[in-house]
């Protein structure tokens, strides 16, 4: 009877100290704050994306590659998501749903890379190996543009606009708080911040972004000058297969 209590104890012991050890994590929650006048005309509601990277002595699993391709897809001359965000390793599928021809490139540091022309039906595939921010955009259509935000950490959060953000399920740690958001242009160095999270200290202060001018989405095409005006005389930009 006496091994058979101590026996029980030891398995009650273990057990709670393996809900402790489950424990140790929580939800992160901060808010996003637009400033700069989102709901004005000339300006737009931006996409921001908070993400904890763990800092030396914090156990925290990487990010894991996607286990299918994430798509990047081009249609009614845009890109669908504008933002996406994927584990450093991951392929990104870049289909061609439109009518006519285009050329996706990035010359920014997260991944550089031209596609070429593809037609429409056609597609291309691409290895993000690193982590890092790839601002993507059309040699053909200058409406068009797109971020790859590569990382390698599973703890981030998206945020439309204005409003909650949650990043769950985050190792009691240290952390470097990171801030994207459209309003960062490709050599504006990223704002960040050491954090540590725990049992009550994970409730983070406001983070607050700026509205996107329209003015300031205007970029160059891959050799550097400006796009061309679209005239009957450009059979690329009109390509009907």
């Amino acid at each position: 009877m006496m091994n058979y209590g101590r026996k029980l104890s030891a398995v009650l012991m273990l057990c709670i100290g393996t809900v402790a050890v489950r424990a140790q994590v929580a939800t992160v929650v901060s808010r996003i704050e637009v400033e700069g006048g989102a709901r004005a005309g000339h300006t737009l509601s931006p996409t921001t994306v908070v993400w904890l990277a763990p800092l030396a002595g914090t156990q925290a699993p990487a990010a894991p590659p996607a286990a299918s391709p994430l798509r990047l897809i081009q249609k009614n001359k845009s890109f669908d998501p504008h933002v996406l965000v994927v584990p450093a390793g991951s392929t990104v599928e870049f289909p061609n749903r439109d009518p006519f021809f285009h050329n996706v490139f990035s010359l920014f540091d997260g991944k550089r890379f031209d596609l070429g022309l593809y037609e429409a039906g056609t597609s291309r595939m691409l290895h993000f190996d690193r982590p890092g921010i790839s601002y993507i955009f059309c040699n053909i259509h200058p409406e068009m543009s797109a971020v790859v935000i590569t990382l390698n950490t599973p703890y981030y959060a998206i945020v439309h606009g204005e409003g909650p953000l949650q990043i769950p399920n985050v190792p009691f740690g240290r952390y470097r708080l990171v801030v994207w958001s459209e309003s960062n242009g490709p050599e504006t160095a990223l704002p960040g911040r050491d954090v540590t999270i725990g049992e009550v200290s994970a409730r983070l202060a406001p983070i607050r972004v700026q509205a996107v001018s329209r003015q300031n989405q205007a970029h160059k095409n891959k050799y550097g000058r400006d796009y061309d005006a679209p005239t009957p005389d450009n059979p690329v930009y009109h390509h009907q297969p």
